[in-house]
């Protein structure tokens, strides 16, 4: 949610800072602005709307300097208006602030100021933090001899939320200061430059040398170096993180599309997940099919405590959370664990009991979601062991957990995630199979059998992503339907909620999604002509209870689509479109049923003139409540 940058060194820095604003697109804002430091005197620029008003208008004058701060606002308190959009700055109009977060105490904080004859000019939470800087910049002890490191300080024993912060100020030409809190910020280290970014893609045209801030740590940029401070003002010594992405794999790559791009590197993003955790124990030949696997994870132990857990407890948001009801399936499947999934901004405030031998996951794509954290501190302040899986390495959901998973998805733009799930997706099956094998529960052979069906879905994905077609057919015929039904069982069921989420994100039609067994207690009230039912069917043993729910919305007057396996003939008969899959087992089939569900959520999307990598009132990251 929102984009934060910051640069200064030797280039001009308005166009640094745009192009790194246009990396944090995907991240979900309604207004954008900058602020240049130009000869003592900041210059602040911006915008209500997409960042390309702002180009505009930045198009018209000259605006140099070498040190700048840049922000895309996704509106919390204030609507969104050029006034209301960042960088705000104190009343001396001296210094300059971006923010990402919410600052639950605010109204306090601004109550305090107006008392000392403060004017605001916005209705952000985020002018108080400019004022307060100023405030304590003048009055601290030594007054301005304090420094602006000072000030900030003092600011932060002050705020109550969560933060990323960048100041810059006209009297310090040579600093830019950035603090965090909850909210992710990246620092990149260049050669004769530094930068600031809310995330890696921001920062990689200039360096892959990075550190990822921890929470409550400030850092002061300069042109030839970065300090680390605690809140306390205590030097930290760190070495920098490598980032081994290219600029390339941050592209379009030729797609009309971020998330068409994505949806294609699924193929590859099995393999990159798989592959350093399939082991190859014995070959016979050079096919997959001959080979004798098993699973192994290097970066994770699994002891005997694993197999003796007596519950597993799952927790993430969105799509994630979707994951995790797959998770369920598959844990109880193979492992035969009892498993309880939590939507995380409800399990941080039910009271959960905890269970010091259970298993506790946490699923997050960015690693830095605010609920998810805030469950998974809550768990561990509880006794509870964490394994977290995320794509995103060096996050805060990485370094506070126990034990992780990275998903090597890869980047991910568009805010609806896609490659993200469904590498989320491998990591569950590959702990649920091993954590069967480690119970007893899956035989020799059946190991086996499933580890070869995992090694074959990369290929598997590749064959339904070249039917794409039949899908972009099928939904600039439907892609006007008031209303869409997701419906399935087991497996199926879960799919179904992920696909009911990617078609209203992005192409804004009302669809819901839920179990097939369900209809005739509510739903078929909602069936009509106007109506699309997407049944997802791979169970084998309920073919005939998801046919017969097929039969029960064609026949008032429901137009349907079935998403099911190779060579399966009994839906053709009843169904207005079949699509077909490539036939793996049944307990795995969401890696690959879940993908033309993606592919029909796109063409819709497209076909109503929407930006599928781009959905209104949407971020990539929710970093706040």
């Amino acid at each position: 949610m929102c984009g934060i940058t910051g640069y200064i060194g030797q280039q001009q820095v308005v166009p640094v800072l745009l192009g790194a604003l246009q990396k944090l697109e995907y991240r979900g804002y309604d207004s954008a602005g900058i602020a240049v430091l130009n000869n003592g005197e900041l210059l602040v620029r911006k915008a209500k709307g997409r960042l390309t008003v702002l180009e505009e208008r930045l198009a018209h004058e000259t605006i140099a300097g070498t040190l700048g701060i840049g922000h895309t606002r996704w509106a919390t308190h204030g609507e969104p208006s050029d006034i209301n959009s960042h960088p705000h700055t104190d009343v001396s109009g001296r210094i300059a602030v971006v923010h990402n977060g919410i600052i639950e105490n605010y109204a306090r904080l601004k109550e305090w100021l107006q008392a000392r004859d403060v004017v605001f000019r916005s209705d952000t939470d985020t002018e108080v933090i400019a004022h307060l800087i100023n405030y304590y910049y003048q009055t601290s002890p030594g007054g301005a001899s304090g420094g602006l490191l000072a000030a900030v300080l003092e600011v932060l024993k002050r705020l109550e939320g969560s933060y990323a912060i960048a100041v810059v100020a006209g009297d310090f030409p040579d600093r830019l200061i950035a603090v965090r809190k909850d909210s992710p910020l990246i620092v990149g280290l260049g050669k004769g430059e530094n930068l600031i970014a809310s995330d890696v893609p921001a920062l990689l045209a200039h360096t892959r040398e990075v550190y990822f801030l921890e929470d409550r740590e400030v850092a002061i940029l300069y042109r030839d170096h970065v300090d680390l401070f605690t809140e306390q003002g205590e030097k930290i010594l760190r070495a920098p993180s490598h980032v081994d992405w290219d600029v390339e794999s941050a592209e379009k790559g030729g797609f009309a599309h971020f998330m068409l791009k994505e949806i294609h590197e699924q193929a590859k993003a099995f393999a990159d997940t798989l592959r350093p955790r399939l082991k190859t124990i014995a070959q016979s030949s050079g096919s997959t099919a001959d080979a004798e696997y098993d699973i192994n994870f290097d970066e994770i132990t699994l002891d005997a405590s694993w197999a003796t857990a007596p519950r597993i407890v799952i927790t993430a948001c969105g799509t994630a959370w979707h994951a995790a009801m797959v998770g369920k399936y598959a844990f109880e499947h193979f492992a035969r664990i009892p498993v309880e999934v939590d939507i995380a901004s409800e399990y941080r405030y039910r009271g959960p009991v905890f269970n010091r031998d259970d298993i506790f996951m946490v699923i997050s794509q960015s690693g830095e979601t605010a609920d998810t954290l805030a469950a998974m501190r809550l768990a561990k302040k509880g006794g509870a062991r964490i394994l977290a899986i995320t794509n995103v390495v060096g996050s805060t959901l990485s370094r506070e957990a126990d034990l992780v998973l990275y998903t090597w998805a890869g980047p991910e733009i568009a805010v609806a995630s896609t490659k993200a799930f469904t590498t989320q997706l491998m990591c569950i099956y590959l702990l649920a199979l091993k954590l069967g094998r480690l119970r007893s529960l899956v035989s020799g052979t059946d190991y086996q059998r499933y580890l070869v069906a995992l090694a074959r879905v990369s290929a598997q994905a590749e064959m339904v992503l070249g039917k794409k077609d039949m899908i972009q057919r099928f939904a600039s015929r439907q892609f006007n339907k008031h209303k869409v039904f997701f419906m399935g069982r087991l497996f199926d069921y879960a799919v179904s909620l992920e696909s009911a989420l990617k078609l209203k994100e992005i192409s804004y039609t009302h669809s819901e999604a839920f179990a097939a067994g369900e209809l005739k207690h509510g739903p078929i009230a909602l069936v009509d002509e106007n109506t699309l039912v997407v049944a997802i069917a791979t169970q084998h043993e309920l073919f005939d209870k998801i046919a017969s729910n097929i039969r029960e919305v064609t026949s008032r007057g429901a137009s349907s689509l079935v998403i099911t396996w190779e060579g399966e003939k009994g839906f053709s008969p009843i169904a207005d479109e079949v699509f077909t899959i490539p036939k793996t087992e049944d307990s795995l089939s969401p890696l690959l049923s879940i993908i033309p569900s993606q592919l029909f959520a796109y063409y819709c999307a497209v076909q109503r003139g929407n930006d599928p990598d781009k959905p209104r009132n949407l971020a990539k990251s929710v970093t706040v409540e």
